[in-house]
């Protein structure tokens, strides 16, 4: 097995969204780590979704560990994902 990290991780590593992404009323949090993973809470369940993810210019793509897929666009400081936007938590 391969352990060095690959080009993508390192991308990830450096790219400025990496961090804690909320939504206004703080029910739905997307944290995503630098290694290219990300830990979603939902309400009162912390880690209720857990996967990969990678940015592409403003654009995120999300594929959970159960197979589900989904996207979302940083625009304007905001991350806009499946009829949510979130804020970044400073």
């Amino acid at each position: 097995m391969n352990n060095k990290p690959d080009a993508s991780a390192t991308r990830q590593q450096s790219h400025p969204y990496v961090g804690m992404w909320v939504t206004a009323d703080g029910l739905v949090r997307h944290n995503l780590l630098p290694s290219g993973r990300y830990d979603e809470a939902r309400g009162r369940r912390e880690s209720a979704y857990q996967g990969r993810y990678e940015v592409r210019g403003n654009h995120i793509d999300y594929w959970d560990d159960t197979g589900f897929t989904a996207d979302g666009d940083f625009i304007d400081g905001l991350l806009h994902h499946g009829g949510m936007i979130l804020y970044r938590q400073r």
